[in-house]
């Protein structure tokens, strides 16, 4: 029997090992990832930025057939950890500080609920929306009057009744209620008027913030508050409208963080964010994107990725979306980085470091950089391309 060349022999056992070989080292660094994604994610009232930050994320991911977005109009804040903790949500739009009560089971909360941080996203500014000819200065002016301090089981309204309370204007006579009533669009809004349990305070409506501007054009509310990402669309439109003014909140901040933590901080909202409205200097609160404890490893990783991945074409949609960046976003303590969104970080240079406190306020990341995306051989196609470093500490995260 004839046996072929020993030089043959090697020649086809070389070329096969390499070719072994190099489908090894593409599959490390081009991993797999085929299992579908299909979320549910609360957001907030229609006309918010949380609302139009999830309905826009689903809009950019329906692009890839592997994957889909469910959005659910919520309450927002307070809502989206209950329904996230319960498994009746995936992910949900909070901020920092409702969710720092939400892990610690702090009211509103009656325990600690299962809630982990996928990013930290951009800064909210917490707004107290006048019409323009009103008398009112600041928040302690209004009393006697009626205002909308947010849908009930939202941030706004733990923030309104916050800068109420430290205005003297009273407590709020029925507090912070547990369930959220709803309809087939979302949380219905609580149009019966509490009366101040003092009266000096001021009379409370529970108000989404498409029902609050709509109430202070009409004249059936002096003022409302609203915890969003600038620009808000209702607050644009209604300045479009209805001359308006936004209340300087900025002697409100030292109190703020010596009553409730390092989360708060004096932020600007620079004049032309809204039409004919003036600069003034509010409360920045950090918003995150959080998930249940539970969710799959893989799932959280897939998650993370997708965000940064959508970055440029999110942005599109809503200019917040540029402040998403790796360095910052995992500056989410109290609330613990899910290990699957770890994973990501590592991925792109960034490892999950504990600061002593939460962080100072975002700062727009630079511009991205041409090429390759972190994570481009996910085995999904590349959205955008996100500036990644080695070295270096998250924005106002605290040295070390």
């Amino acid at each position: 029997m004839e046996r072929p060349p020993t030089h043959r022999l090697w020649a086809t056992t070389r070329a096969l090992s390499v070719g072994l070989l190099t489908v090894t080292l593409l599959s490390w660094s081009h991993p797999l990832y085929t299992d579908p994604l299909h979320l549910s994610i609360g957001t907030g009232g229609a006309g918010g930025v949380y609302h139009t930050y999830g309905t826009g994320l689903a809009r950019v991911a329906g692009s890839d057939p592997d994957t889909r977005i469910r959005v659910l109009t919520t309450a927002a804040s307070v809502e989206n950890n209950r329904l996230v903790a319960s498994g009746s949500l995936d992910a949900g739009f909070t901020l920092a500080d409702v969710a720092a009560l939400a892990v610690q089971g702090e009211e509103p909360f009656d325990r600690p609920l299962p809630i982990t941080a996928i990013a930290r996203l951009y800064d909210n500014h917490t707004h107290v929306v006048v019409r323009a000819d009103s008398p009112y200065q600041s928040v302690s002016d209004l009393a006697g009057g009626t205002v909308s301090v947010g849908a009930l089981g939202s941030g706004t309204e733990m923030m309104a009744e916050r800068l109420l309370r430290a205005s003297g204007l009273g407590e709020d006579g029925e507090g912070i209620e547990s369930e959220i009533p709803m309809d087939e669009e979302g949380p219905r809004d609580e149009e019966r008027a509490t009366p101040p349990s003092d009266p000096s305070g001021v009379t409370r409506l529970r108000l989404s913030i498409g029902a609050s501007a709509s109430a202070l054009e009409e004249g059936r509310v002096d003022a409302f508050f609203w915890s969003g990402g600038l620009p808000t669309k209702v607050v644009a439109d209604l300045a479009e409208r209805t001359p308006i003014r936004l209340l300087d909140l900025s002697e409100h901040v030292p109190d703020m963080v010596d009553d409730y933590g390092e989360f708060f901080s004096e932020l600007p909202v620079p004049a032309g964010t809204y039409e004919n409205v003036p600069a003034v200097r509010t409360i920045g609160v950090p918003s995150l994107l959080v998930a249940n404890e539970q969710m799959p490893d893989r799932t959280a990783e897939a998650l993370t990725r997708l965000l940064f991945e959508s970055r440029n074409e999110l942005a599109e949609i809503h200019p917040v979306a540029l402040q998403l960046h790796p360095r910052s976003a995992i500056s989410t303590l109290p609330v613990p980085l899910h290990p699957g969104a770890v994973s990501y970080y590592r991925s792109v240079k960034y490892a999950h470091d504990s600061p002593a406190s939460p962080p100072g306020p975002l700062r727009t990341p630079p511009p991205a950089r041409e090429g390759r995306s972190p994570g481009a051989g996910s085995g999904r196609r590349s959205r955008s391309a996100v500036p990644v470093a080695t070295t270096g500490s998250p924005p106002g995260a605290p040295a070390g």
